[in-house]
């Protein structure tokens, strides 16, 4: 809790910063399906240049996005130094980006949009390896399974998509 009496108060009061990611990607047979960067046993996987990790995928973006650092695609451009790597590579890359510009992390709001598969038994798996990746407590991630009710791609199972908000603070 912050004491602000006097208007002298708020001087102590860091700045937020909020940034919004987003990512979605094709699911296919015979590729592996990472949430988090947490393997997730599923007959099909998420298709993409990387692993196609869209929550690791969304929450670069998003914590991007939040000082203006530019996006995963500028970073990491589709290209052969950067195929077939695992997204919790890129996340690590930005995790000591935004720790030398001093910007600490203070919480990440993860939706998963999938129809299949139930993720109720992997949250808090992903939240932990999350919390371990950013340096930060796991009650600063909180990480929620959506469905679409079978509308659209996703409800088809043809995809799965993510969406992720964060607040940041300068240290």
């Amino acid at each position: 809790n912050i004491k602000i009496t006097l208007k002298n108060d708020l001087n102590n009061k860091k700045e937020m910063f909020y940034g919004i990611g987003y990512d979605i990607h094709k699911l296919e047979k015979k590729y592996k399906l990472y949430l988090g960067g947490i393997y997730i046993p599923y007959p099909m996987g998420t298709v993409g240049h990387s692993d196609g990790d869209p929550v690791i995928h969304a929450l670069i973006d998003s914590l991007l996005g939040s000082k203006k650092l530019g996006d995963i695609g500028t970073l990491f451009p589709n290209n052969k130094k950067f195929k077939n790597k695992r997204s919790t590579f890129f996340l690590k890359k930005v995790i000591n980006l935004i720790e030398e510009k001093n910007i600490r992390i203070n919480n990440i709001d993860i939706n998963i949009i999938a129809e299949k598969p139930n993720l109720k038994k992997y949250k808090k798996i992903i939240s932990k390896n999350l919390a371990k990746i950013c340096n930060i407590n796991e009650k600063r991630i909180s990480v929620k399974g959506k469905t679409t009710d079978r509308l659209g791609n996703i409800g088809k199972n043809k995809s799965i998509a993510c969406e992720v908000i964060t607040s940041v603070t300068n240290n």
